[in-house]
């Protein structure tokens, strides 16, 4: 349960004001169909976290634990400072064309935006971590969820109210905090 819970949290918290959400926000304000576009972020998210956490996972079975453990501290320390650094979506991942329908664009749109993202790479050392790849992916999932559906229903209102500096400031406390405890050997990493 701690895996699940603490990738949620994790990842709600670094996807406000991610790339990926300002994309649900782009979605949201061109197509004007909010079902499809969460359908097509569960789906991106799904098939991207479940890659990230088989990556993790793998990771655990190929190297020590005293590697590992360097390597996870150094991964989440990495992340508390990157998730200060704040995202902008750039034109080029835009969704440009209908080809595939709203739900297809947001699809390919949101896969493609998360590849190499904060949260694939926190989905990667959260399923090293806790050596638990179901409740991390189901976690870093509904954590993605829970920041940009309701993007994609309230738009530009929710994100103009929320403190991302403060919200980039916690999660990066939480990062820090789990790279430390990895570079402890304190948790489940023994």
């Amino acid at each position: 349960m701690e895996a699940f819970l603490v990738s949620t949290g994790i990842v709600a918290l670094a996807e406000m004001g991610d790339k990926t959400q300002l994309l649900a926000l782009v979605l949201a304000a061109r197509f004007r169909k909010p079902w499809p576009i969460v359908a097509g972020i569960l789906t991106a998210t799904l098939v991207n976290h479940a890659g990230a956490g088989a990556a993790g996972e793998w990771i655990t079975r190929v190297l020590s634990p005293e590697i590992l453990r360097w390597i996870l501290a150094a991964s989440f320390l990495g992340m508390a400072a990157w998730i200060l650094v704040p995202d902008k979506l750039d034109e080029d991942d835009a969704p440009k064309a209908l080809r595939f329908g709203v739900f297809g664009a947001t699809v390919v749109a949101f896969f493609l935006a998360e590849m190499g993202d904060k949260t694939q790479i926190a989905t990667v050392a959260l399923a090293a971590k806790y050596h638990a790849l179901l409740p991390v992916v189901a976690g870093t999932t509904l954590g993605m969820m829970a920041a940009n559906v309701p993007v994609v229903f309230l738009g530009d209102k929710l994100t103009r109210r929320v403190p991302i500096k403060t919200v980039h400031a916690i999660c990066a406390v939480i990062f820090a905090i789990l790279g430390l405890l990895a570079l402890f050997n304190v948790g489940h990493l023994s």
